[in-house]
């Protein structure tokens, strides 16, 4: 017992007590992918004696750092949070938790945690250590050296708290973390705060540029999440997704208060998106400890080998690059001195290793920012932190051509909006699925005569005015917004408040359109132009007409019948005067 807990018995004798019983339970908070709902990983969290007052962390901790036992009780939690997340054979990463102080403790044991996680099965490519900050700390050398280590044995590193604490956006510098938490006080409200909105934006364009992922804590509401994945924010974890739990659950359901993961339902409008695993170069890799000379073999065997995976137990761990080993073993004696080591000795101990799934525009964003080397040599695909295979710069560069051509040729130009293919597409894919749906064609009414009059210039800003009423109108999780061409929209729509969001399209519709006519035009209702016939005509005021259709399972076998309805549709809707909406039974 140190003089100091003694001086402050009982107090610092029960935490004392605690910690040498191991009275310590953790429980574990998932951390998902915003966008898919997959489960990235846990945060163990830990919890005291369920009957004393440091059941809670906060006065678990305090207790501790009172009694000057937050490295033993540091120690403690994290091998009683390593063994349950092993015993529980729980998928995904670990986050960890330790404090600055414990890692810059003179009597830190350096390879403790990893000897621990070995004797457990896992591997440290999978533990990720979360550095949590509760004063200010200026330490920096001495913190990058000890994150170094912990580099250097595999394990990764999170920055917890970016916000709260003192000197995070430093320490983010210095650093450079796998993983960047954002403090949940930029979390809560901030589809109402346009500060907050700016300042996660920022954030997630650093986070990008550093190579760094970003993770959102305490998102309690759907509002929260769905701004949070508007900003590109790519991880969260929070009680409206899952509470801390002994046995926390191992998938998510399919959709959180009606917002779906891709995973389960891809959004309406959006082509299958291609990921990084439509990059995969199947590469054999090399374990460990296999000698390098054996990889000099086959980089002189194969010209078109561009770099080895290294592997221990199917998880990837470094990467032979073979300029550099070429270039080493044709130095004098290097082969010699090299060729018998494990390969593990020569390779690069931080390669990029990218989930399959990752959004190829994410993961361009994440090699431009990287390192050079990464372009030239490639990068390691891995699944659930096992390796699948390779990528290369030059692939995703040309992928990434492709994706800007395709976009450009199936978006209308003038609104940006999917055009004919993807619509078509969309409906098609809907009715595969049997997802029941309501088709609104959305067209204006007189719009040739206010184009002839105003001008082309006037016409196009009409019609960009309608494709942003109904993208604003449209719920982005559930509808469809497409611009056949001209005046044409068409929208898809699985709300189910599908009526009142039109209504409100060709109210707002209504309320702006004024504006674009000249005063006399308005206060006349309308406006004289010569017609189709030759002769002068009066046409009221440019108004919006919708027909709306409702689409059920085995009803259409394809988008061309859906079109026709809906076309009958809109055409009923016309018969009426001034903006309307016509619901086909």
């Amino acid at each position: 017992m140190t003089d100091l807990a003694a001086g402050a018995a009982p107090r610092c004798t029960e935490l004392e007590l605690i910690i040498h019983e191991r009275r310590l339970s953790p429980v574990f908070q998932p951390i998902v992918d915003l966008e898919s709902g997959r489960i990235l990983g846990y945060e163990g969290l830990i919890r005291g004696p369920s009957n004393s007052s440091l059941h809670s962390p906060v006065n678990l901790f305090s207790r501790a750092a009172e009694c000057r036992l937050t490295l033993a009780l540091d120690r403690a939690c994290r091998r009683v949070t390593v063994e349950r997340f092993a015993e529980l054979q729980l998928p995904g990463r670990l986050f960890l938790n330790i404090s600055p102080d414990s890692l810059l403790a003179p009597e830190h044991r350096r390879g403790e945690t990893l000897a621990f996680v070995g004797l457990l099965g896992l591997s440290p490519e999978r533990v990720v250590m979360e550095l949590t900050e509760t004063k200010p700390n200026a330490a920096y050398q001495a913190l990058r050296e000890a994150t170094d280590h912990y580099r250097d044995d595999g394990f990764l590193i999170a920055l917890d708290d970016l916000g709260e604490g003192f000197s995070n956006l430093r320490l983010w510098s210095e650093l450079r973390p796998d993983f960047v938490k954002l403090d949940k006080h930029f979390v809560q409200n901030i589809h109402h705060d346009p500060l907050k909105e700016q300042f996660v934006r920022s954030l997630v364009d650093i986070a990008r540029k550093s190579g760094a992922r970003l993770v959102a804590e305490g998102i309690e509401s759907v509002a929260e999440l769905r701004t949070l994945r508007r900003l590109g924010v790519q991880y969260g974890q929070g009680y409206l997704i899952a509470r801390p739990s002994p046995v926390p659950a191992l998938e998510l359901q399919a959709s959180i208060d009606g917002v779906a993961w891709q995973s389960g339902r891809a959004r309406l409008g959006q082509r299958q998106q291609p990921v990084a695993r439509d990059l995969l170069v199947d590469v054999v890799p090399l374990p460990a400890d296999a000698p390098t000379e054996e990889a000099y073999r086959r980089f002189a065997a194969d010209a078109a080998l561009f770099a080895i995976p290294v592997l221990e137990s199917d998880v990837p761990v470094g990467l032979l690059r073979r300029h550099h080993l070429l270039e080493s073993f044709a130095r004098p004696f290097n082969r010699e001195l090299y060729g018998k080591k494990p390969c593990r000795v020569m390779m690069d101990k931080q390669p990029l290793i990218v989930a399959a799934d990752m959004n190829l525009h994410e993961l361009s964003g994440l090699v431009v920012a990287a390192e050079r080397r990464y372009l030239v040599d490639g990068f390691i695909l891995a699944e659930d932190g096992r390796y699948l295979g390779m990528g290369t710069g030059y692939e995703l560069m040309r992928k990434i051509t492709e994706l800007q051509i395709s976009a450009a040729r199936y978006a209308n130009p003038l609104t940006g909006l999917p055009g004919n293919v993807p619509i078509n597409e969309t409906i098609d894919r809907l009715i595969e699925a049997e997802q029941p749906f309501m088709v609104a064609y959305v067209d204006l009414d007189h719009f040739k005569p206010f184009n002839d009059l105003y001008g082309y210039s006037a016409g196009d800003e009409l019609i960009e005015l309608v494709g942003r009423l109904l993208t604003d109108t449209a719920d982005a999780e559930r509808d469809f917004v497409g611009h056949v061409g001209g005046d044409d929209f068409v929208v898809l729509l699985q709300s189910q408040d599908w009526r009142e969001r039109l209504e409100g399209a060709i109210a707002a519709f209504d309320a702006a359109v004024p504006d674009f006519f000249h005063g006399e035009h308005r206060e006349a209702g309308g406006f004289e132009v010569v017609g189709r016939s030759g002769e002068v005509a009066f046409f009221p005021l440019t108004g919006v007409s919708i027909g709306a259709l409702r689409v059920e399972a085995g009803r259409f076998p394809s988008h061309h019948e859906v079109a026709s309805a809906a076309a009958d549709a809109k055409h009923q809707a016309k018969k009426h005067s001034g903006s309307s909406l016509y619901a086909a039974e």
